[in-house]
């Protein structure tokens, strides 16, 4: 018993080290928590933070499954500070008719929905336009202003 214990010590030595040096799984291509996602308004806090080389990160989506796609609310960490957001393009598989970005976009906006900065620099998929608008409530939150500061749509 004791020469078992002792070998199977030798092995996991050697093992431990070598499973450290490269990963052994897939990165995800969704939107979850600690995900690193990029500003695409010109927004001041979120240029300074992509000048850095620290983009925001996903804290919280707003959602019931945690995972986030176009056009869902997050709660993201920038230069120290939450700010919400509203994702604009995602790299995961899409639907038909839907297209998939290089990277993880979103548009910074305060609480009311209103967006942070002026312009959005990338194209925006067209069926974001129907899922915003589904989702403003009169009085509350009007994400059509987000949609009026974009000047491509894909």
């Amino acid at each position: 018993m004791n020469f078992q214990m002792q070998n199977f010590a030798r092995i996991l030595q050697f093992s431990v080290p070598f499973s450290r040096s490269f990963h052994q799984c897939q990165p995800l291509n969704q939107i979850q928590l600690l995900t690193r996602l990029r500003v695409v308004d010109n927004s001041t806090i979120g240029k300074e933070a992509m000048l850095e080389g620290r983009p925001p990160k996903c804290i919280h989506v707003y959602n019931k499954t945690r995972i986030g796609t176009i056009g869902d609310k997050v709660l993201v960490a920038i230069k120290g500070q939450k700010k919400k957001a509203v994702i604009v393009g995602v790299k995961q598989k899409q639907a038909p008719l839907i297209p998939k970005f290089d990277s993880n976009n979103i548009v910074l906006i305060e609480d009311n929905g209103t967006p942070i900065g002026t312009r959005i620099h990338v194209p925006v998929p067209s069926i974001l336009r129907k899922i915003l608008k589904e989702r403003s409530v009169a009085k509350q939150i009007d994400f059509t202003k987000l949609l009026s500061i974009a000047t491509k749509f894909v």
